[in-house]
């Protein structure tokens, strides 16, 4: 199929009423639910998902993308007026966000965030266009060992998800991939630690679990240690115009671009995401700036920096999840969990056998990066009221949401049970400082290491060495080691040279 037809085919289904209705929703909703501070993208999707119902597979998955870009942008907003990020990618933008707003350029910094995040999401938009399908090709030549490898590829980046505390991120892996393990045996058919329980012979269903996780451990976050959130005195936007100069614009270019190749490659990397990928284009143009004085005193570049390579993210995040379905963070790990409760089978196969897949998630990522301006401004101005909204009504709010979305998945009373227990683990992870969102990266992937790793075990016939000396299998597995032990290699000579 040429570029045109992939194209008409995307068009049909995106530019439709009922799913243009739909991406709209999503933005406002995005927008709002990003905005809110507690509120992650992964929460925002995971909550829309009872929408989705009603949608067929491939406006569904245009609908919750529409959802996970707009979050994104979103959780900007609050990062410059209040200095509060409403989602953990915008966290870098509080660095120079919010001096700019105190400096009376609250709708400078504003402009600029949407714009860049429009840039940045574009591109990577495109570049998911341009590449999914050639790795999709490549990914049918895949068997269960070079399978296994990718998927393995994704664990792998838990040694770089949280430096600070290496150890308890790879431990909240590890008790995921074990979670992975309570289910009905793939290949003897019979049951796994599910302890006697009909309703864990499926395994532990993946939306309750990640709607506890993210949605409901954030409110008892805040019912424990609420933020403080001060109305009076934060800059305001009724004096500040959001206008930038084109010199101001032209200056930024080269930002743009290279932040948006780097979100791209990031957001392709399973597991690593928007909060990396802006981590590290900030870090890229402090060590390529010409006054690195700047940054964290107002500076433009930091400030497009963070904004550009989060929303370029989320368009790499939707690679591997169309080529070869692996989710290229939690997002789309909800995502790949909406496309299975409506019988969609996830993988290599999944765009040689519907093509409109991928150019539906174009557009609609295409539409989403244009309209979420327009909404975003309205959404800003009308933020400093929303912000007044008590905690003790939005808390509560938000675990309806989250109990309903988890029943509407399958009908099943025992799914929001689930729910709250994974909410109170979440809860408890982060108090103890391990990582909710490693454990959910080793619950999604550990189905498919297992499933993948057996088979291929099997088709040797119990030659373990077999498996891995195929060449792809081979080189892929030598990048995962690099992967686990460069983080672990750094800090080894950071201590040594006491930095």
């Amino acid at each position: 199929m040429s570029i045109y037809e992939l194209m008409m085919a995307g068009a049909a289904v995106v530019f439709t009423p009922k799913v243009l209705l739909f991406i709209c929703i999503g933005n406002i909703m995005g927008v709002i639910f990003g905005a809110l501070p507690g509120i992650s993208a992964s929460m925002a999707v995971a909550l829309m998902i009872p929408f989705t119902l009603t949608l067929d597979p491939v406006g569904s998955i245009a609908f919750l993308s529409a959802v996970y870009c707009s979050a994104v942008t979103g959780g900007g907003i609050p990062a410059i007026l209040f200095k509060i990020p409403g989602t953990p990618s915008s966290a870098v933008t509080t660095f120079d966000g919010y001096p700019l707003a105190c400096r009376g350029k609250a709708g400078k910094a504003l402009l600029l965030i949407l714009v860049s995040s429009a840039f940045g999401g574009l591109v990577s938009a495109l570049g998911m266009l341009l590449v999914s399908r050639q790795l999709s090709e490549i990914g049918l030549r895949f068997g269960p060992s070079e399978l296994f490898a990718v998927a393995f590829l994704g664990l792998s980046v838990l040694t770089s998800m949280d430096e600070d505390k290496m150890l308890k991120t790879v431990i909240s892996g590890l008790l995921g991939l074990f979670l992975a393990t309570m289910a009905m045996d793939p290949v003897e058919g019979v049951p796994r630690l599910t302890f006697g329980s009909t309703y864990l012979l499926g395994g532990i269903p993946m939306i309750p679990a990640m709607v506890g996780m993210f949605a409901v451990s954030e409110v008892l976050k805040q019912v424990a240690r609420p933020t403080e959130i001060k109305i009076d005195g934060t800059p305001s936007l009724k004096d500040s115009p959001m206008h930038v100069s084109f010199a101001e614009w032209w200056s930024l270019k080269w930002t743009m671009i290279r932040c948006s190749i780097l979100g791209t490659l990031v957001g392709i990397l399973p597991g690593a995401g928007a909060t990396i990928a802006s981590f590290l284009g900030y870090g890229m143009e402090i060590k390529l700036s010409k006054h690195p004085e700047e940054f964290g005193n107002g500076s433009l570049t930091g400030l497009c920096a963070s904004e550009t390579s989060n929303n370029a993210a989320t368009g790499g995040a939707m690679v591997p999840l169309l080529s070869l379905g692996i989710p290229g963070g939690n997002a789309a790990a909800v995502m790949v969990a909406a496309l299975m409760l409506q019988g969609v089978q996830v993988g290599p196969l999944l765009l040689k056998s519907q093509p409109s897949y991928l150019s539906s998630v174009f557009l609609s990522m295409a539409v989403t990066n244009v309209l979420m301006v327009v909404i975003a401004v309205v959404v800003a101005k009308m933020f400093v009221k929303l912000m007044k909204i008590p905690y003790y009504f939005l808390g509560p709010l938000i675990i309806l949401f989250a109990a309903v979305g988890s029943y509407a998945a399958q009908n099943n009373i025992t799914d929001i049970l689930v729910t709250m227990l994974a909410g109170m683990a979440g809860y408890f992870m982060i108090e103890f400082r391990y990582s909710p969102a490693a454990l959910t990266l080793g619950l999604v992937l550990g189905d498919i290491c297992e499933n993948n790793l057996r088979r291929a075990v099997m088709i040797t016939r119990g030659d373990v060495l077999a498996v891995f000396a195929r060449p792809i299998t081979a080189g892929l597995m030598t990048v995962c080691v690099i992967f686990l032990l460069l983080p672990v290699i750094k800090k080894f000579l950071r201590s040594r040279r006491g930095v």
